[in-house]
């Protein structure tokens, strides 16, 4: 299974991705998860031995909705995520930082960078599966959980739209300085996923690159369950 998941992530077009990125800021990718793998993870839901801990999103009103973090080690599908999306992200995410006149910080490998995080004691595990049943929704919000993070996530879509819910789609606002925010509306095919930034993107403007700030959402789900499965490099505190 590794093997030919870390070959449909090589495959992807990343020359269009990479290029996306630095246009729109965000890029989807046609499925490389297939429904038994994405079935696999909805029913790791329900056991409790895979994951770290449990959030009712109400308690904290980051909306309506459920989300569990895995522990550490991840699922093998999981972990080759992690580790095949890594690279390629981390070179745009170094591009990035030297469109903004800054150094490139970022290391090859995500070991190395969950390394970094480590010494900053962002030990905990990230990559998270989310729940939404009727009425469920996820308020704007960035996924920031130290001083050191990583400036994409992915995010999976493990269920049919229109099939298994309707409703529930993905939100993602950008503010730009001195202006009002755009927002767009994204949906996904089982297996596939989006890419996006984590905190902020740099834009070119007459004057050079400026920095925009991005959140990201879920809208209110209608009718169904929603399952989706969230991506993230850095680990927490």
């Amino acid at each position: 299974m590794s093997n030919t998941l870390m070959k449909k992530i090589k495959s992807l077009d990343w020359e269009r991705m990479q290029q996306s990125l630095d246009e729109q800021g965000y890029v989807t990718f046609p499925s490389i998860l297939d429904q038994d793998q994405c079935q696999d993870i909805m029913a790791m839901y329900e056991e409790e031995r895979h994951f770290r801990s449990t959030i009712d999103m109400s308690r904290y009103r980051f909306g309506v909705g459920e989300y569990k973090y895995f522990q550490a080690p991840l699922p093998e599908i999981l972990q080759q995520l992690r580790e095949g999306f890594y690279p390629p992200l981390a070179m745009t995410a170094n591009r990035w930082l030297n469109q903004s006149g800054r150094d490139a910080i970022y290391p090859e490998t995500l070991q190395q960078f969950l390394h970094t995080c480590h010494l900053q004691g962002q030990t905990r595990s990230t990559p998270l599966i989310l729940k939404y049943v009727e009425g469920g929704y996820n308020c704007l919000h960035q996924d920031l959980y130290g001083e050191v993070y990583f400036p994409f996530q992915v995010v999976f879509a493990l269920n049919w739209k229109e099939i298994d819910y309707t409703g529930g789609e993905f939100m993602l606002v950008e503010q730009r300085p001195r202006a009002q925010s755009r927002g767009h509306v994204l949906t996904l095919e089982q297996g596939a996923g989006l890419i996006f930034p984590t905190n902020h993107r740099p834009v070119l403007g007459t004057r050079g690159y400026y920095r925009t700030t991005l959140r990201h959402g879920v809208s209110t789900i209608t009718s169904g369950i929603r399952y989706s499965l969230g991506i993230i490099f850095h680990d927490a505190k």
